[in-house]
């Protein structure tokens, strides 16, 4: 397990950083000819090589950062369980949205983001709707969780809240993506929601909910619920996730797209902290447990005789979380 942490904490690192590195190329780098002339015949052809790949490195290893989080902490059924749907679904809905026009309006992928599936929709794609995916649900659902609710208030609005959390992040990334000085999708009619049309927020949120409502049918709860540290992991591919495309939006387009910035933020990244916050710090519950994973140690004090199931009484320690 060990080697997974620090395998998941390697990918984690490198997708941040991969992320800052395709940051400082679009907004520093590319407007600058002249650096770009200055540099070497190797350093001009390890850039091209990083601005044509780099959209694949950082998704790639987002979605390997989530999937080994998701095995440590939940299991490999629960990983599944969201992994699978959320992949596919989301693949079914681009190759849709790129052929009709429905959910999303009509679009299309220009080249920097891998190989594109039925030459339409780039590979990485559905992985990115995964890990964004299952970080906004699994903070929804930790928070929740954390409040004490009915468990099928807690589902429920794990699907809604997540939903709102997955397309929160989508009202910086589209105009990022499509409408900033490099664009890696382009609209093919303008939309009235800063050049988006109003039915890619519709079929953002109807995307995210339904894969997110299969997850909940074949997710078997955890035998402890996780704890602020264990929600880190997921905060943290939130953030960066937002600030990568924040940053382009506010900077390389003009002050009218504070709006939906201010939107996303409003109604995505606070919540995310909030959620994350209000989940027991680790000195006030105990270590979760993989879904499936079942306790097999004995109190060596336990008095012969006693039944198992009678709980341990212990003293409460004041630690700092």
């Amino acid at each position: 397990m060990k080697r997974l942490v620090a395998v998941e904490r390697i990918c984690l690192s490198g997708h941040i950083l991969s992320l800052v590195f395709g940051l400082a190329g679009l907004i520093l780098v590319l407007p600058n000819p002249r650096f770009i002339a200055a540099l070497p015949a190797f350093g001009q052809k390890l850039f091209g090589w990083s601005m044509a790949g780099g959209g694949v490195v950082y998704i790639l290893l987002g979605a390997i950062t989530v999937a080994l989080y998701a095995y440590r902490n939940l299991g490999v059924r629960n990983w599944l369980a969201f992994m699978l749907p959320a992949v596919f679904l989301s693949l079914s809905s681009e190759l849709l949205g790129t052929s009709t026009g429905f959910p999303f309006g009509h679009y299309a992928y220009l080249n920097g983001l891998g190989y594109k599936i039925a030459g339409l929709v780039p590979f990485t794609i559905p992985l990115s709707w995964f890990y964004l995916g299952f970080s906004a649900y699994i903070l929804a659902r930790g928070g929740l969780a954390a409040k004490g609710l009915p468990g099928w208030v807690t589902k429920l609005g794990a699907i809604a809240l997540g939903a709102v959390l997955l397309t929160s992040w989508d009202f910086v990334l589209d105009p990022a993506m499509s409408q900033a000085p490099y664009p890696f999708w382009t609209f093919q009619d303008v939309g009235e929601f800063f050049g988006m049309p109003y039915r890619n927020v519709t079929g953002w949120l109807g995307t995210g909910a339904l894969f997110m409502s299969i997850a909940t049918l074949f997710w078997k709860p955890s035998a402890q619920p996780l704890q602020r540290s264990q929600l880190t992991v997921p905060l943290a591919i939130y953030l960066v996730n937002f600030a990568f495309g924040a940053i382009i939006t506010i900077t390389q387009l003009d002050v009218r797209f504070w709006i939906p910035t201010s939107i996303s933020i409003l109604l995505g990244v606070v919540p995310a902290i909030l959620l994350w916050w209000s989940v027991a710090p680790d000195s006030q519950s105990q270590p979760a447990q993989p879904a499936g994973a079942e306790s097999e140690s004995v109190s060596e004090e336990q008095p012969l005789g006693l039944p198992s199931e009678i709980p341990a009484i212990s003293m409460p320690i004041q630690v700092k979380g």
